[in-house]
């Protein structure tokens, strides 16, 4: 019972955003700008709820070893991710689609929308890569306890973390990413199932 709900929990987030980025329109325009703002408000507390998959497992006191210093690692790192991916909503999302919903007829779009753009590609970029090194701390975490199991999760995590990178939510390729982090992080909580430590663990 305590597995199917934590499953539920890493789940929960990459789930709704991949169903976000079915409705994400594919460039902001006037006509989109309206549902682009409105999206990205949305989503704004979404997005730092990634992290819910990675801090699960790790979830405990860290202790004054290797582990314990990744896991903090992994939570820093994690705090970052949400930090900066935030930033790419406010900026490149709800900021941009204000400012084209509101924008003179007149007014070219692409001087308005660039600068925006360039910056919430920075901040999101910064997040992204925040997220795959928190991927990575927390494997080095888990690993001690559980082996070899939270590798197929952190495989999956970190494939689909390298494309956060630069495919955001959009279609197809975001939605496939959303979709890579769900799988990835249901596989890490099975691997990290405290049910399943090692015995060399529990008998020390």
């Amino acid at each position: 019972m305590a597995t199917f709900r934590n499953t539920c929990l890493v789940t929960a987030a990459p789930l709704l955003l991949a169903v976000a980025g079915l409705a994400h329109p594919h460039g902001l325009t006037r006509e989109t700008a309206a549902d682009w703002e409105r999206l990205h408000i949305l989503l704004l507390p979404v997005f730092p709820l990634l992290t819910i998959g990675l801090l699960v497992p790790v979830w405990q006191r860290p202790r004054r070893d290797t582990a314990g210093c990744a896991m903090v690692v992994a939570w820093v790192a994690a705090f970052a991710y949400a930090a900066f991916y935030t930033g790419l909503d406010a900026v490149a999302g709800i900021a941009a689609g204000t400012a084209v919903e509101h924008a003179h007829e007149e007014a070219g779009l692409g001087p308005l929308k660039r600068p925006l753009y360039d910056t919430g590609e920075a901040l999101g970029q910064t997040g992204a890569y925040a997220l795959i090194v928190a991927v990575l701390a927390t494997a080095v975490a888990l690993f001690p306890r559980h082996g070899i199991r939270v590798v197929p999760g952190t495989a999956v995590l970190l494939a689909s973390g390298w494309s956060f990178v630069d495919s955001h939510i959009f279609w197809p390729r975001g939605v496939y990413t959303m979709l890579g982090f769900a799988l990835g992080f249901a596989l890490l909580d099975w691997g990290a199932d405290r049910s399943r430590v090692r015995p060399s663990t529990t008998s020390k």
